[in-house]
């Protein structure tokens, strides 16, 4: 796969800075290494904040941030840490913290991979060179610390990818696609409503808003719910995926439903309009296709087909027919844009230095489903020793505590300074240094295998 070389200066200093940690320790035998909190703005524009703490242990954790959607007025500030509590945390146990803001907002991986290497060729200007660095980030940030790991494993000495985007950019834009296509298909066919080369941002917020209200609507008939299920079960949708939902029992499929319209609502469709067409302005056009896809063997391989059957039978609809309705809707082409997500970015799952990956179970903006994309990339690649996954018994996109992450980061940390993982990845171990580091803190990490990834990125038209 392509990448785009970040700026030759500072990426001939980071390497020249990954020899010297290669040969020796942080700092010359007797020195002090600095220490304090320091803030900047890199020649793009980009801002970068560090914090190396009295106490540093040598190792610097890079952290990459999520998306900020663009056109929206928020705030773009940079960051080092997820900010649930885990930065004093990792502070007080020795660890550099080090991020960037990224040049612009949206769909920025172009712009974040460099500023955030930029960042840390300045941190090692600086404050000297670390021992271990090791890349980590959250969502669309846990993708840029993959691009990171299989871009330029040189600078790093491993990575922490949190409830990221593993599935890759194309991956994820067409699972977006899939669910909308059905929903549209099914639920509003005469609307009107594009779901590619959707224009500028009131366009797509205008779309979200039109999809939401067909939602409401089918929400109050059986066979509207049926329908709701077979859309969200294309996107895996999780049956419990915000903090103070009823929980389904199992076979509670009612309950379910509800939910997940919930997540189609508040998420879903704001990630197929509103992020799609910042998205597409950047690619240059539409990046997502679904020319060939049988949507029928998409939900048989679905986590939640189960509940689409017991809903279509409880509504008296033919699911088959309407699956066929699905198939026979007009298809969306692979366009040049592609090549653009392609770019920034998929991945071939090639690791050349250790990772960790953790994702909330009930993650409803990024399905859980995508880490399997990642962890068969890995086998296909040879890599797969490479990767530890694990994950974390909760709701909400993520959603972690404080001493979910402080053990994350401890675990590949000590991956990178033994050289072996042993049993340092498993839901006890990850309990165990959770709770040691945030004693009044919970921790749920949990044996789990997410299904399948219903269309993982090699899987090209």
């Amino acid at each position: 796969m392509p990448s785009r070389k970040p700026r030759a200066g500072i990426v001939s200093a980071v390497v020249l800075t990954a020899v010297a940690v290669a040969l020796g320790p942080g700092s010359p035998a007797g020195a002090t290494p600095p220490t304090g909190h320091v803030t900047g703005t890199l020649p793009d524009g980009a801002q970068y904040v560090m914090d190396v703490p009295a106490n540093w242990n040598g190792t610097v954790l890079l952290f990459s941030h999520g998306i900020v959607p663009a056109g929206l007025g928020l705030p773009n500030p940079p960051t080092n840490s997820l900010g649930n509590g885990d930065g004093p945390v990792l502070l007080a146990k020795g660890y550099a913290l080090v991020g960037s803001s990224y040049a612009t907002e949206g769909w920025a991986v172009e712009q974040a991979i460099p500023d955030q290497l930029d960042t840390l060729a300045l941190f090692q200007e600086k404050f000297g060179p670390a021992r271990h660095t090791i890349a980590w980030g959250a969502s669309m940030g846990g993708m840029i610390t993959t691009a990171i790991a299989e871009q330029h494993p040189e600078v790093i000495d491993g990575s922490l990818a949190m409830c990221g985007l593993e599935m890759g950019g194309v991956a994820e834009w067409n699972a977006l696609l899939d669910s909308s296509f059905a929903f549209k298909a099914l639920l509003a066919p005469q609307s009107g409503v594009a779901l590619t080369h959707l224009g500028d941002l009131s366009a797509a917020e205008a779309s979200a808003a039109a999809f939401s209200k067909v939602a409401a609507t089918a929400q109050t008939t059986p066979a509207g719910r049926a329908r709701i299920a077979l859309a969200a079960a294309l996107y895996d949708a999780p049956a419990y995926n915000t903090p103070g939902q009823t929980v389904p029992a199992p076979g509670d499929w009612a309950t379910a439903e509800v939910n997940q319209e919930s997540d189609l609502v508040s998420q879903v469709f704001t990630a197929q309009f509103i992020l799609r067409a910042e998205a597409e302005e950047r690619a240059g056009g539409n990046m997502s296709w679904n020319t060939g896809v049988d949507y029928g063997a998409l939900l048989a391989r679905s986590a939640y087909g189960q509940e689409v059957v017991a809903l279509y039978q409880k509504a008296g609809l033919s699911l088959s027919a309407d699956l066929a309705t699905v198939n026979r809707a007009s298809r969306i082409n692979v366009e040049p844009a592609m090549a653009y997500m392609e770019r920034y970015v998929s991945f071939d799952g090639e690791l050349r230095k250790p990772q960790l990956d953790i994702h909330t179970i009930g993650d409803g903006l990024v399905p859980v489903t995508g880490e399997s994309a990642y962890r068969d990339a890995t086998i296909v690649a040879g890599r797969a020793d490479l990767l530890r996954q694990a994950y974390v018994n909760s709701p909400g996109h993520c959603n972690f505590t404080a001493g979910e992450v402080t053990a994350a980061v401890d675990t590949i940390d000590h991956r990178v300074q033994t050289g072996v993982w042993g049993g340092s990845a498993s839901p006890a171990a990850l309990n165990s240094l959770a709770h040691r580091d945030v004693p009044s803190g919970t921790a749920n990490y949990v044996a789990y295998q997410p299904s399948p990834y219903l269309r993982p990125f090699n899987l090209l038209p």
